[in-house]
């Protein structure tokens, strides 16, 4: 992986275990006390940093299987992509939302929250993915911007039908809040060895959009999170939900991903990105200089410093 420069020091990172011990309710405080922003700008685009990998116990990039072990180079690659203006919000888990937000790293960006994380990598139970992050309640009390539920669809696997109701249940819960609910749907299929692995084709993927997009008993406020594919347009054409992609886990491939966001991004209904190990692991760039790619395609006429933005 490229050098990183810290912008979190030791100092602040070692603060934050201090208010663990001392003062915990200044965690809930740093989150609800923070300063709000609308959920999208004049452009009805939106980027997001995925952060919320670590809470499934997805720590591999490349071939390091801990890479993103470190939670202090973590928060340090998530404070600086949150430097860049043009970046709206952290999609990620409670401790992970908390830590940014006695940070200060929160104010006037999007906050949201991962919901249903018990599908831990490589678990025999992998596809059943129960709520153990947040609930729609505590997206709610906690003054978080929306909730982010995985589905995962794998034709044989009994765990998937309590999935499939759980998410349906937390969907019509935001929606009654007029909350965002980010869904992503990903069709999976079975490996030799009993494991799981995501089923790369696009006639799959249309489908499971087709199925998130019916989910719970209101979709207006559903967003959905899905892999850019050779033809993103005809995936798109089975919605009219609004559609960020992700990202994965680029390598050194890094220029064909930005390749497939802005070819996809000129799709009506694909509003923006929410890439994770992409923009905060980059192999090749810096992460300011891959956060700062992207956001040029998604906010392509905002501002690119704090300096421009309040002038």
């Amino acid at each position: 992986m490229a050098e990183h420069a810290n912008r979190v020091s030791d100092k602040d990172f070692d603060a934050l275990t201090d208010v663990r011990v001392r003062e915990p309710a200044r965690l809930r405080q740093a989150l609800t006390g923070r300063r709000r922003r609308p959920l999208v700008r004049e452009d009805g685009r939106m980027l997001l940093l995925a952060a919320d990998h670590t809470s499934r116990g997805k720590l591999a990039i490349g071939s390091d299987p801990l890479a993103a072990a470190d939670r202090h180079s973590l928060l340090d690659r998530l404070v600086t992509g949150l430097a860049d203006p043009r970046v709206d919000g952290v999609l990620g888990s409670a401790d992970v939302l908390e830590d940014l937000a006695l940070l200060g790293a929160l104010d006037g960006r999007l906050a949201v929250g991962t919901m249903n994380r018990g599908g831990i990598a490589g678990a025999h139970w992998e596809l059943d993915d129960r709520l153990t992050a947040y609930d729609p309640e505590h997206v709610l009390s906690m003054g978080l911007d929306g909730g982010k539920a995985l589905l995962r669809v794998e034709p044989t696997d009994p765990g998937v039908a309590r999935t499939l109701e759980t998410v349906a249940r937390v969907t019509t819960a935001l929606a009654d809040a007029g909350t965002m609910v980010l869904l992503e749907p990903l069709p999976y299929r079975k490996r030799a060895d009993g494991g799981a692995e995501l089923d790369p084709s696009e006639d799959a993927l249309i489908r499971m959009v087709a199925i998130a997009s019916g989910l719970g008993s209101s979709s207006a406020h559903t967003w959905l999170k899905i892999p850019a594919t050779a033809d993103p347009a005809r995936v798109a054409a089975a919605t009219t939900c609004p559609i960020l992609l992700l990202g994965g886990d680029a390598g050194r491939e890094h220029e064909r991903v930005f390749d497939a966001w802005e070819r996809a991004l000129q799709v009506p209904s694909i509003r923006g990105l929410v890439p994770g190990r992409a923009l905060l692991y980059p192999e090749v760039l810096s992460v300011a200089d891959a956060v700062g790619r992207a956001a040029r395609l998604v906010h392509p006429s905002a501002p690119r410093t704090v300096e421009e933005t309040s002038s």
